[in-house]
């Protein structure tokens, strides 16, 4: 029902009239007006046939390419290929440390790259000398007390004057043992902190890994970079300390000064922790490949020269071999070998 021509037709009657509409009536116009144009599908009404959304069909990771080689390609590229066989995942807590010089007397503290050295040095020759200076009085107080010592025997002195020196020889070697105490706190000389038999690694570990952390088992660390084996690092006792804006608790673990890691140098940490080992599958890690958004990947031998990329997730890397969380089967092969070249071949790389 459209009311629009209705409207302008009562205020024509009104007009000829000369009365005007009533004030109800005239106060409902502009919602007939609205009930009028809703009813007669105005602007606000959709189009008809139109969707609001539309959804297209996209690649899956499962729709991958499939390479297929000549004998000659696969003997140019190298391919080699290794089957997965079951392994697992050490349960261990990765972190850095800091290798560090140990202290030289129960109770003191490691040397670290945050220590001042030349003011280091400076409290080492003061200590040095006090132990000098104190070194002498001790040796001039017992000779004075053994002068006096002798002269009461002689009956040529008084017992309180031996008595005296007696004391002074007692204060003079306590003064003695102090200062050799206070040295020994300052560790070795800082000229030879890089030949000390013995390094520790100074390992920051948040507090919340802490109960987790197996503290009797050894370490093993390694240079970062991962070159050469791992050191094994055997856990020590030592002044406790903390960072508590970091919110960790240092841990530290003694190696052998080999000459391989100096002092200051930062190290890879693997600590081991409770509970069980995860269980996988193990395949060189010369087989992961990462593509530009950190997906790991696998060329799996399907048939003989053909090769399909599996997506994998790793659990870790333990040296050579790297435990898989999921991705592949018992027996798959996976290319150790030409990898890299398989992959720059199915995206086209020149």
């Amino acid at each position: 029902m459209n009311l629009e021509p209705a409207l302008p037709a009562m205020g024509c009657a009104s007009r000829r009239s000369g009365r005007p509409l009533p004030i109800a009536l005239r106060a409902a116009a502009p919602c007939l007006a609205l009930v009028a144009l809703s009813a007669c599908g105005g602007p606000s009404a959709p189009h008809a046939g139109v969707k609001p959304a539309k959804v297209d069909p996209v690649a899956h990771e499962s729709e991958l390419m499939r390479i297929t080689l000549t004998p000659e390609a696969e003997r140019r590229l190298g391919i080699a290929v290794s089957a997965a066989t079951p392994g697992q995942e050490r349960n261990a807590i990765m972190t850095h440390g800091e290798v560090v010089v140990p202290p030289a007397a129960p109770g003191s503290v490691p040397i670290t790259t945050t220590t001042d050295l030349m003011t280091l040095a400076g409290n080492q020759a003061r200590a040095d000398g006090d132990i000098a200076r104190a070194a002498a009085q001790a040796r001039v107080a017992g000779i004075n007390a053994q002068r006096a010592e002798a002269l009461v025997r002689e009956e040529a002195g008084s017992i309180k004057a031996r008595d005296d020196a007696l004391a002074a020889a007692a204060v003079a070697q306590a003064d003695l043992a102090t200062a050799r105490a206070q040295r020994s706190l300052l560790g070795a000389p800082v000229a030879s902190l890089g030949r000390q038999r013995i390094l520790w690694v100074r390992v920051p570990v948040l507090a919340a890994d802490v109960v987790r952390v197996t503290r009797a088992a050894d370490a093993a660390i390694r240079p970062l970079g991962g070159e050469g084996g791992a050191i094994s690092g055997r856990p020590v006792a030592a002044p406790p300390s903390a960072n508590a804006t970091a919110g960790s608790v240092d841990l530290y673990y003694s190696i052998p000064n080999t000459g391989r890691l100096a002092v200051g140098q930062r190290v890879a940490v693997e600590l081991p922790a409770t509970g069980g080992a995860a269980q996988g599958l193990a395949v060189p890690a010369s087989a992961i490949l990462h593509d530009a958004y950190g997906g790991e990947w696998v060329y799996v031998r399907t048939a003989p020269r053909s090769f399909e990329r599996r997506r994998v997730q790793v659990a870790g890397i333990h040296g050579p071999a790297a435990i898989l969380a999921m991705g592949l089967k018992p027996g798959d092969e996976a290319v150790t070998a030409g990898a890299a070249e398989l992959f720059g071949t199915e995206f086209g790389a020149k």
